[in-house]
């Protein structure tokens, strides 16, 4: 179904999506995994808060629909590995914003401006952060010693007394946060994981299994502690470009001398000198310098890039060869990678439509558990003749398997792990309900000029004709065309090298082609209209001609007063990478599709050259527009490649927008669904291809979450399941999802 893309809502920030997510925690993790993630400096308008204890995709969605409610909220962004939410709202509005937070049970802290400026990258750390590993391992050896003393003490009181001690120093040290977060949320009527880990550890231990109460919350709390880091490996693998822009740089001063100087005090238009092998640490023109520059972080192009004076340098890109000199255009915050950056970390906080039903089934699974445990505790006593400590004992494990973890878990971790990979790839998805919807594409509409040809007129055959010398006949036209602006001529003069002779009295001839004296003789080098009106055509001229003319090329004549002297054959020549892409796309079961406004003939040969079938030519930007309707009623799901400003009205009809070649204009960054930071067309196939693999590895995950689970419901009902082995269900399920989920950031692609 076609979408109607509001690019100021779809891609400026996610949170302009609310979905109304039901009051469900996903795996919430262990306030100990704070990791260090620098924190960009504030834009207009925002507010910079760390809530410790939203470590979690669940408590996230908590806190969005606090807010939701709230007038003059522009955009939330959330940074679940830093534990920091930005607010852009008028400053009148943060106070009834904070009030929602505490209100949904966090205590939002402000994060001093200063510690969000320059390069130390600042953290203060809650005092949850302090005690990490070394604490878990300590709340452990009390467990095991706990359990040692069950064993293997004696049944005395002072015995049970001293293992219960040691349980209780073992669950305070693994799950004072869980306990903490989980007594809120049972003040508040919400079942989530800490709520259903306090009271089955409050129970076990009250019922007298304190040794297996302390092993469980501190399993446990490792376990969280371990799926956090993971989890923050996948949400901040973009993260690592951030350390690819050099922290200083070389900058001409006003005297001309040279002098390292901050990246982040360098003004626009400052002169900047790069090194061979050195980093880039500023967009910026050439000025001075011939290079090859390595754009894989950006592009993910392995080849690098040959670079002169006028084209552009991106930062985090190395110089490899040459010394650079470069104008800046683009301050430190405001790089191309800085936005790429924060546009995937942006598409990183939108929910993907498999997320939000899972989200959805969840709400309902959770309380329905929680129902079945009570069920377990209170019926099967006088229906099947447990004793209340066994049914009691059952419907704690219940409680713990009952953790939607794994389930909610499974959805974020993949979707994340396919944009970060796709963005190392120069593949930059706007969000993950674009990178769902890409692998339904059933035809894909391509333009002719610039993406699939290189967009610039080249001379690729031309003959002296009727005897005349070759080397006169070069001379001659190269001197000529060298004089004309026209795409054509500059074509011919570019492709006819050696010496020129002067031009006396050149005309440009409108819409016909061009006259002038060289060495002498009056020339024309023009269209075949022009030799028709002078007489000088003839049927083997013409029958050369139309062979050129049906592979899509332009010729031209050269002529003196009294014969044609040669021809020459230009045309906008296809990329070498078009065919295999086309065959991609048709390998994938992608029908591609030409849209161009060129005549029908020169794209039809184009066409004919990279493999696509369907061609339609002659089309202005509103044809376009009907094009892809049709498409979309001929073939289904339908993208569109284009650059995101001529081709808008047909951009917004396609299912998919692709905007080619981002990483040379700044607009791209922001249109499309799609951005191709180069102009591979093979990255549009490629985008396909990693949506798949990442809807594969999310429908794994849910399986494996949801099967996991059924076994040991089954097998605490009627079985022997412990608590050990709840445990282990539902954070080994967890653990398992969230390194399938991985799998997709050292996924290799098959392009």
């Amino acid at each position: 179904m076609p979408h109607a893309h509001d690019h100021t809502q779809a891609h400026s920030s996610p949170e302009k999506h609310p979905h109304a997510h039901k009051d469900v925690d996903s795996c919430c993790h262990a306030a100990d995994a704070v990791t260090d993630i620098p924190v960009a400096p504030l834009a207009k308008g925002e507010h910079l808060f760390r809530i410790a204890a939203m470590d979690c995709s669940a408590e996230e969605s908590e806190i969005r629909q606090a807010l939701e409610s709230i007038t003059g909220i522009r955009s939330l962004g959330f940074q679940l590995g830093a534990r920091t939410l930005r607010i852009n709202a008028p400053t009148e509005v943060i106070p009834q914003a904070l009030a929602a937070i505490r209100k949904a049970g966090f205590d939002p802290q402000p994060v001093p401006v200063a510690a969000t400026e320059g390069d130390d990258h600042s953290h203060s750390h809650s005092h949850t952060d302090s005690g990490g590993l070394p604490r878990l391992v300590v709340a452990l050896v009390f467990a095991i010693a706990a359990e040692t003393l069950s064993f293997l003490a004696p049944e005395t009181l002072a015995w049970k007394l001293a293992g219960m001690a040691l349980a209780g120093v073992a669950i305070w040290l693994a799950g004072i946060s869980t306990y903490q977060k989980g007594l809120s949320a049972l003040l508040r009527g919400k079942l989530n994981i800490n709520a259903l880990m306090t009271v089955a550890v409050t129970g076990a231990f009250v019922i007298g299994q304190w040794p297996e109460a302390a092993m469980v919350m501190a399993l446990y709390a490792i376990a969280e502690l371990i799926e956090a880091r993971a989890v923050d490996r996948a949400r901040n693998a973009i993260q690592g470009l951030v350390a690819l822009t050099p922290d200083t740089v070389d900058m001409q001063q006003a005297d001309g001398n040279w002098a390292a100087t901050s990246a982040t005090a360098v003004p626009l238009q400052a002169t900047v000198r790069v090194r061979p092998g050195e980093r880039i640490a500023l967009d910026g023109t050439i000025s001075k310098g011939h290079s090859a520059v390595n754009q894989a972080s950006v592009t993910g192009e392995s080849i690098p890039v040959e670079k002169a004076p006028g084209d552009p340098v991106f930062a985090g890109t190395i110089n490899e060869t040459g010394e650079l000199e470069f104008q800046v255009t683009a301050a430190a915050s405001d790089t191309l990678l800085a936005r790429i950056i924060h546009a995937v970390e942006e598409a990183q906080g939108t929910r993907a439509p498999t997320q939000r039903i899972v989200d959805r089934f969840a709400a309902i699974y959770t309380p329905a558990v929680f129902v079945m445990a009570l069920a377990v505790a209170l019926l099967t006593p006088p229906l099947l003749g447990w004793t209340w400590l066994a049914a009691l004992y059952k419907a704690l494990v219940l409680l713990v398997i009952a953790c939607p973890c794994a389930l909610v878990i499974s959805t974020p971790v993949t979707v994340v792990s396919g944009l970060a990979f796709a963005a190392r790839r120069g593949i930059l998805i706007k969000g993950g309900t674009y990178l769902e919807q890409a692998r339904l594409l059933k035809a894909v509409a391509l333009d002719k000029t610039g993406t699939l040809t290189e967009g610039k007129p080249q001379l690729v055959a031309w003959q002296a004709w009727d005897g005349a010398d070759e080397a006169t006949v070069r001379r001659l036209a190269a001197s000529l065309a060298g004089r004309s602006d026209h795409p054509v001529s500059k074509a011919i003069a570019a492709g006819l090298t050696g010496d020129v002779a002067s031009v006396e009295g050149f005309t440009a001839l409108a819409g016909r082609g061009t006259e002038g004296v060289v060495d002498g003789q009056r020339l024309v080098l023009g269209k075949h209209q022009l030799i028709e009106e002078r007489k000088q055509c003839s049927p083997a001229l013409e029958a050369t001609m139309a062979e050129h003319e049906a592979l899509g090329r332009t010729v031209s004549l050269l002529a003196n007063e009294q014969a044609v002297l040669g021809w020459f054959a230009v045309a906008d020549t296809v990329k070498p990478s078009s065919q295999q892409a086309v065959a991609h796309l048709l390998r994938l079961g992608v029908t591609p599709v030409m849209l161009t406004g060129d005549n029908t003939a020169t794209a039809r040969a184009v066409a004919a050259e990279v493999g696509i079938t369907d061609v339609r030519g002659n089309l202005l930007p509103e044809d376009k527009l009907q094009a892809i309707q049709d498409m979309q009623q001929r073939y289904g799901a339908t993208g569109m490649s284009g650059d995101g400003i001529n081709d808008a009205p047909a951009l917004a009809q396609a299912d998919i927008g692709f905007a080619m070649g981002g990483a040379g204009t700044d607009i791209a960054v922001e249109a499309a669904d799609v951005v191709i930071m180069n102009d591979d067309l093979g990255r549009i196939a490629e985008t396909i291809e990693i949506s798949r693999r990442t809807h594969s590895v999310l429908w794994q995950n849910i399986s494996l979450a949801l099967g996991i689970k059924a076994v040991f419901l089954v097998l605490a009902v009627f079985g022997n399941a412990s608590m050990w082995m709840a445990v282990f269900a539902d954070m080994g399920a967890s653990l398992l999802v969230v390194a399938n989920g991985l799998r997709l950031l050292r996924t290799r692609s098959g392009s």
